[in-house]
């Protein structure tokens, strides 16, 4: 423990609970980080603790604080006693949900980095314009008739992550019905945050729950394992993708590959990553731009600057990009995907000066409230994180915002977007949040609703 005389300390306080249970019977069964997030008004200090599931955990905001925890000598990525350690049930030790001790996480690590480069984001960006352009066809289809945005960006992401990274085809556009692996994954999301909200003694007794989860993963699993068979025999596509180097590269470190169980593990991970935050954060930003039209309005002039008519967008124009970044930045600030991080004192520590921490706490960060805390605005180094932090942070970062430019740009480029219904957020939490039952109506944008730029215009980079 850092140097600190016992009456320095201070304690962290907590809402009210029940005697004998702790805070588990307060917390909503549905939207507990938003729960969370309420509770952070009641502290102005910038952290509260709470016992749930017999587990004592802290809240953590402030930026100074977020700081401290975000500092890697004294803290690391916690999977026990967090919903990941329950996702281990169909991830295993992949990316996410490894345990940086184990060997898995480093190899993958080591492996897979190539892949996310500047230069690789080049080499998919052929097959993202493709789904891309499966979901511009869907909506022309849908001229004038209401579209769930929710579930469309949805299997946008997924078609595009199977794609570029596996060489598989979902095909989600050619049917209404979701796939049945992305119902079957949702699921278990939502089973694994309520396991890890409730006391194993409860998850015990919720025996049709537990059949349904294990036959959740039994379809996920079935999926991605025929998928790594046909890759075997030769049959798949695209041998320089996430597959391909998975199954053919060896760890520069260790010089070994990775084993086919770890294999499966890793591409369920990427199909889960690689697709739930970055539906949610078009969901979210579509969301905003429909409350705020002034921004949208920046956003039609953009595109119509760069691509005019029906240019098709190429990588180098979504990268001169401006005002559609900006927007994707403001959305994952105030309706991060991932709204809660999971870290864990290495030793006994103190923050804050006066905080205790015992080794091996949970320690939340909640993302809400730290982006939108009033130290945010001096902009300290640990006041964003919807990436997460440090070695753990997202490797799919550069792939997620890629695809969300290319996606954002593509469909203003060609819809108009009407809401009369009024929609009101409905935030579902899984282990990612989403808006629910999000529905507007499309329609093909008209010639004269385009700005219309003269030469000199498209010389500049001014956006008017």
């Amino acid at each position: 423990m850092t140097t600190q005389s016992k009456n320095d300390l201070r304690p962290i306080r907590s809402p009210r609970g029940v005697p004998f249970l702790g805070h588990t019977p307060q917390i909503p069964s549905t939207n507990p980080v938003e729960y969370f997030g309420k509770l952070s008004k009641q502290f102005p200090e910038g952290l509260y603790g709470m016992e749930i599931a017999g587990i004592e955990q802290v809240f953590v905001w402030d930026p100074d604080l977020v700081a401290e925890v975000c500092d890697e000598t004294r803290f690391y990525k916690q999977i026990d006693k967090t919903p990941l350690a329950h996702v281990r049930d169909y991830a295993g030790a992949a990316l996410f949900t490894a345990h940086q001790h184990e060997e898995e996480w480093g190899m993958a690590h080591r492996v897979l980095l190539p892949a996310f480069s500047q230069r690789a984001m080049k080499g998919y960006y052929g097959q993202m314009l493709e789904i891309a352009q499966n979901l511009v066809g869907k909506w022309e289809r849908r001229e004038g008739q209401p579209v769930n945005i929710t579930d469309d960006y949805t299997r946008l992401t997924l078609d595009t992550i199977a794609l570029t990274g596996f060489g598989y085809r979902f095909d989600s556009f050619a049917k209404e019905d979701l796939h049945p692996f992305l119902n079957a994954l949702l699921e278990a999301l939502i089973e694994s945050l309520r396991r890890s909200q409730e006391l194993p003694m409860m998850t015990k007794m919720r025996k049709a729950d537990d059949k349904k989860y294990r036959a959740n993963i039994q379809l996920m699993r079935d999926l991605v394992e025929s998928v790594i068979k046909e890759r075997h025999e030769g049959k798949g596509t695209g041998e320089d993708d996430l597959l391909g180097l998975m199954l053919e590269a060896t760890d520069p470190e260790t010089g070994k590959g990775l084993e086919d169980d770890n294999v499966r593990d890793q591409v369920l991970t990427f199909l889960i990553a690689g697709h739930e935050t970055t539906s949610g954060l078009l969901s979210f930003a579509t969301y905003s731009l429909m409350r705020n039209p002034q921004v949208l309005a920046q956003a039609y002039a953009e595109v119509d600057r760069l691509l005019p008519g029906d240019t098709v967008p190429d990588y180098d124009t979504i990268m001169q990009m401006d005002v559609i970044p900006r927007i994707l930045e403001e959305t994952l600030r105030l309706w991060a995907p991932i709204p809660m991080i999971g870290k864990s004192p290495i030793e006994d520590t103190v923050i804050g000066g006066c905080y205790e921490l015992k080794k091996g706490a949970r320690v939340n960060l909640l993302e809400g409230p730290l982006h939108t805390h009033p130290k945010a605005w001096d902009r300290p180094p640990h006041a964003y994180k919807p990436f997460g932090n440090g070695v753990r942070a997202c490797i799919g970062r550069q792939f997620a915002l890629t695809e969300a430019r290319l996606a954002l740009a593509l469909v203003l480029q060609k819809f108009k977007f009407a809401d009369p219904n009024d929609y009101k957020m409905d935030v579902k939490e899984a282990l990612t949040r989403k808006p629910g039952g999000f529905e507007l109506k499309v329609r093909a944008r008209r010639e004269h609703e385009r700005t219309v730029f003269g030469a000199v215009d498209l010389q500049t980079d001014d956006t008017r």
